[in-house]
């Protein structure tokens, strides 16, 4: 069956009348902050206490816009005739968000927890240049991270803490132990040296 002429014009004219029925929901920013979701991607925090400069988030970040340099210190040798080892010191960690294009690469990759996502967007700058946060700004976005939601109850406790909880067991068992006083001696006559004892009691 053809379409009857004007159809599509009726039913536009029919939203907007709908919709003109409606009361309008206006967000008055930035007088009132949005709700943003808990998972929101705003900015990029750097927590440099985790960061061993393994160089992984520059290399699989696809815009190429994490810009880290480092140096290599000797690290004296914890016992006398032990080996000295080296290790990196963090010298520059920067992010041009200018580039970036926010796709959580170099999160999810990093291994030692030090980059973290931040809900907070308002940096917008008037110069291009002020966009390259160098690792004092993105320290300072640490502070507006969220807090991780709480773990199921019903979830399995982590292997790494069931092992260092176990641990700890232990070694408490075996405090215990050392301090506890030791065990009466059995009831029966006397072992003299080199008699071997008698299940039944006394000595052979």
């Amino acid at each position: 069956m053809p379409p009857i002429p004007g159809s599509g014009l009726a039913k536009g004219l029919a939203v907007t009348l709908r919709t003109m029925t409606k009361r309008s929901h206006t967000a008055q920013y930035p007088e009132v902050q949005p709700e943003l979701p808990p998972r929101s991607r705003g900015v990029i925090g750097l927590f440099e206490e985790n960061c061993t400069v393994c160089m992984l988030c520059a290399r699989e970040c696809p815009d190429w816009c994490i810009y880290i340099d480092s140096h290599k210190e000797t690290v004296p040798a914890a016992a006398p005739g032990g080996r000295e080892r080296s290790r990196n010191v963090l010298d520059r960690f920067a992010i041009d968000f200018s580039l970036c294009m926010y796709c959580g690469i170099c999160i999810e990759v990093c291994p030692f927890d030090a980059l973290f996502w931040s809900p907070e967007f308002e940096y917008a700058e008037t110069d291009i240049h002020e966009l390259t946060h160098e690792r004092d700004k993105l320290r300072e976005w640490m502070w507006t991270v969220p807090a991780p939601p709480a773990l199921d109850p019903a979830a399995e406790e982590p292997k790494e803490i069931a092992a260092a909880r176990k641990a700890v067991e232990k070694a408490e068992t075996a405090a215990a132990a050392e301090q506890s006083p030791a065990a009466p001696a059995q009831p029966g006559y006397p072992v003299q040296p080199g008699n071997p004892p008698n299940p039944a009691g006394g000595a052979v």
